[in-house]
């Protein structure tokens, strides 16, 4: 099977899941779809084809016309209060190191010095270069000693985005909004987005990372049921379904695939219109 009707399948993947249809994992299908793939092209398969395809999702999405999310798709395992399960500081990333260093490598190159940002579930560190010179860099996240720890945050704010989805910020405050592997947790990502649309000046961007780890208990249920390929389709249609976004596009970053975490970023600019 050819690269591009592997990536045919996923998008009628992820179309239909999306849509509510729930059919076999996706995983079993992209590895017996790869597994017939012609053995001249086999020795670059994890690498390059994961890269390829990774970085295809979003460059034309099948996206449903309307909302296609149901509540129940950000259903959680643990639905008590989100301030029970992060009362408790954690100062240990949650990716491993060399994730890490490629998410800050990228960075380096995408944030500019003097760019206002906003880090939306936030904590102790936000995976900026210690060099990074921003403006006014907020901090939004769940744990006050957490984000009392970050040494890049001008200022924080403790909040509960899954009870109060608004920012306490202005219209068009930040040039850029980040988010470190949290987009998961967020059951609320319509309205979340929504507010990143409100906050960011015309033209500034969304920065979405993700990887393969989570605290499964508090990850959306939709989540769960799906593979890094798919998750990279479901936050580029947050992007969508909000109508204030350029098309979202996919980098995959990941520093060594098949032996450290992959790392994605989901990206966006508000529209200047």
């Amino acid at each position: 099977m050819m690269r591009s009707q592997l990536l045919a399948l996923l998008a009628l993947r992820s179309s239909s899941l999306a849509s509510g249809f729930t059919p076999a994992r996706t995983s079993n299908a992209i590895h017996h779809a790869l597994r017939t793939t012609s053995s001249s092209s086999s020795t670059n398969l994890a690498a390059s084809t994961m890269k390829e395809l990774a970085e295809g999702v979003l460059k034309n999405p099948k996206f449903p016309p309307e909302w296609p999310f149901s509540p129940t798709d950000f259903e959680r395992q643990d639905e008590s209060s989100d301030e029970i399960f992060y009362d408790q500081p954690r100062l240990v990333f949650h990716i491993d190191d060399a994730a890490c260093g490629a998410l800050t490598e990228y960075y380096a190159e995408h944030l500019k010095e003097g760019d206002d940002v906003l880090d939306i579930c936030s904590s102790w560190v936000s995976h900026y270069p210690k060099d990074f010179k921003g403006g006014n860099v907020v901090g939004l996240g769940m744990n006050d000693y957490e984000l009392s720890q970050n040494k890049q945050l001008s200022s924080y704010v403790v909040r509960n985005l899954n009870e109060e989805p608004k920012f306490p910020f202005e219209d068009e405050s930040f040039d850029k909004v980040t988010c470190v592997v949290s987009v998961d947790y967020l059951n609320q990502p319509k309205e979340i987005f929504e507010e990143i649309a409100r906050v960011l000046r015309p033209g500034g961007e969304c920065l979405i990372s993700m990887s393969n780890r989570c605290f499964p208990t508090k990850a959306f249920k939709i989540w769960l049921q799906t593979n890094d390929l798919e998750h990279i389709f479901i936050v580029g249609s947050f992007f969508h379904y909000s109508g204030k976004f350029d098309p979202a596009s996919c980098e995959d970053i990941s520093p060594n695939p098949g032996r450290s975490d992959p790392m994605f970023i989901v990206k966006a600019a508000k529209k200047s219109d």
